[in-house]
């Protein structure tokens, strides 16, 4: 495929999706509104590949600019979607802003798609989709409950809208359930940053590490898990983006109209087995305090990513200690740079 867009290429996980695309000698285009990236992170796409991808700033809630966007560019081999919002607790606070950043701003770019004949398309969507699990690991059969959170919610309808138009308007699509991104691109160039005060675990632990925040707060050490904090499936973001490369090639074959794969390692790791991970692999303490539990949080989800090994023939090469290594050799490079 040889010429791709990427909504929200300037975020944590579309960044390192645009390197690896660009590394395989694709054309990249990136819509980005900034509302939860950097316009510098270009600097590290460029400092990593050579070469800087066309980018464009792009609200996709806007019709209008989106319209002009696809009047431009006019058609492509594929879209890899990412460009809504990503936080449980945010959700929660302001679901408003949820359902229009990842319902209606899907709804303006599929109509887009299929006016410029834009055929395959990745969805970024979440195992929040399942809401609290029958059984573990969770396989892709596993029945939907109603979602914990809007922003889980806004994932299933996704899901939904995308599976209709597969069938009705042949969008050919897959639906990316990936676990939890972690990690930073291995040349310290790239990596998650937050605007403001992280929502996600790891960037919070290296920031902690780092001495921007006292302490961390984990929420919650009364489930019902070994050390009583939260499970997740901690998979690293390179792994994750090799993973939307692989389903575009496999998409671009395939005579499915819409599929699902989980895209996880596996293996479940809690809340303080990450913290104290983070601590022998980098040497350095994480200040930390025992708070309640974050409305919208499971106890426990890690996948079976059997489907996507043979399917789709992917799997994580690399760990969790390995992702922290890469997460801490991006903060500090960053914070050297400051």
């Amino acid at each position: 495929m040889s010429k791709i867009l990427v909504t929200g290429g300037l975020g944590y996980i579309g960044s390192h999706v645009v390197v690896e695309l660009i590394e395989r000698g694709t054309e990249v285009i990136i819509i980005d509104d900034l509302s939860n990236s950097y316009e510098s992170v270009l600097g590290g796409i460029v400092g990593i590949t050579g070469k800087r991808p066309t980018w464009e700033k792009v609200d996709i809630k806007d019709k209008a600019k989106l319209a002009a966007f696809f009047d431009t560019y006019g058609s492509f081999d594929g879209v890899i979607h990412f460009a809504a919002s990503k936080s449980v607790g945010e959700s929660v606070a302001d679901p408003m802003m949820y359902y229009q950043n990842n319902v209606v701003g899907l709804l303006n770019l599929v109509e887009e798609c299929l006016k410029s004949k834009t055929n395959n398309f990745i969805f970024s969507s979440s195992c929040t989709v399942y809401g609290e699990p029958n059984s573990l690991p969770i396989c892709e059969k596993e029945p939907l409950k109603p979602a914990t959170s809007p922003y889980g919610a806004t994932k299933q309808m996704g899901e939904e809208i995308l599976k209709d138009m597969a069938k009705a308007k042949g969008l050919k699509t897959i639906s990316l359930r990936y676990f939890n991104p972690v990690g930073a691109h291995s040349s310290g160039l790239i990596g998650e940053l937050p605007l403001d005060t992280p929502q996600n675990l790891v960037p919070f632990v290296t920031q902690t590490a780092a001495g921007v925040h006292e302490k961390l707060t984990v929420f919650g050490n009364d489930y019902d898990t070994p050390d009583g904090s939260c499970i997740r499936d901690y998979i690293h973001v390179q792994d994750l983006a090799d993973a939307h490369i692989v389903a575009l090639q496999y998409l671009s074959k395939s005579d499915e109209e819409y599929e699902v794969f989980n895209i996880g390692t596996g293996q479940g790791s809690s809340v303080l087995e990450l913290i104290h991970s983070f601590e022998e692999v980098t040497g350095v303490k994480v200040p930390y305090e025992i708070g309640d539990r974050r409305e919208g949080d499971l106890p426990n989800i890690y996948a079976n990513p059997e489907k996507a090994i043979q399917k789709l023939n992917w799997k994580t090469k690399l760990d969790m200690k390995q992702a922290l290594k890469d997460a801490w050799r991006w903060e500090t490079s960053y914070r050297n740079k400051k």
